[in-house]
């Protein structure tokens, strides 16, 4: 049985095709390659040489060499922040602070406990000021790990995330500039809710599809 690897995010096939589309990162068939044994690749490098050709001479000492492009200080730093997870890391401040911020709204609205809403404030804020370095270092991820390839998961993460930053800013200035936002009977409250929970949703979304690839189930 012939396997195939997904050169976007590592994910293997067996078949004797290449799937439509990656299961995983939903990259289309032109991004597979056949997996092939160090016996099968030189099998078929022997049965490429012309007997009747002759060989090519070896390079002498004075041809040039060639040497790679030393990568730049950005690329340095990119590549470390590969290395160390830097966007899976930064990346559970909005998924650890969301689900309890939007909780404690919920709460603060039905119960009338300012303490609690207070709380979700200041939870919205280091959401806000995390999701900089979020969606910096997925884009990094996205460009250096799976080759920039824009597939519907990716574009679906990226929405999210901007989706993520977005409400949450909206949120933090509306409560800045409507204190009273959260009381029963503000005119805004179902508005407000509302944009949490599309808030949380996209945070789920996106972590959901971040788990299916570092899993790949």
């Amino acid at each position: 049985m012939k396997q195939w690897r997904c050169t976007v995010c590592g994910y293997i096939h067996e078949g004797e095709e290449p799937p439509e589309i990656c299961p995983v990162c939903g990259a289309d068939r032109s991004k597979f390659v056949e997996i092939v044994t160090e016996e099968e690749a030189e099998e078929k490098t022997t049965a490429k040489i012309d007997p009747l050709e002759p060989e090519t001479e070896a390079k002498g000492a004075d041809a040039p060499e060639t040497t790679p492009d030393p990568l730049s200080k950005y690329d340095r730093i990119y590549q470390l922040m590969v290395k160390h997870h830097v966007h899976p890391i930064s990346v559970h401040i909005p998924n650890g602070l969301l689900p309890v911020s939007v909780l404690f709204f919920l709460l603060a609205a039905i119960f009338k406990f300012t303490g609690l809403s207070h709380a979700a404030f200041y939870n919205l804020i280091f959401v806000v000021f995390a999701m900089p370095l979020v969606l910096f270092s997925g884009v990094i991820v996205w460009q250096k790990k799976y080759n920039g390839a824009m597939t519907t998961l990716f574009l679906t993460k990226m929405i999210c995330g901007g989706v993520v930053s977005l409400t949450a800013m909206i949120l933090v200035i509306w409560s800045i500039a409507d204190p009273g936002v959260l009381a029963l009977t503000s005119a805004h409250l179902g508005a407000f809710l509302f944009i949490n929970i599309v808030m949380l949703g996209a945070a789920v979304t996106a972590g959901f599809l971040g788990g299916k690839l570092v899993f790949r189930d």
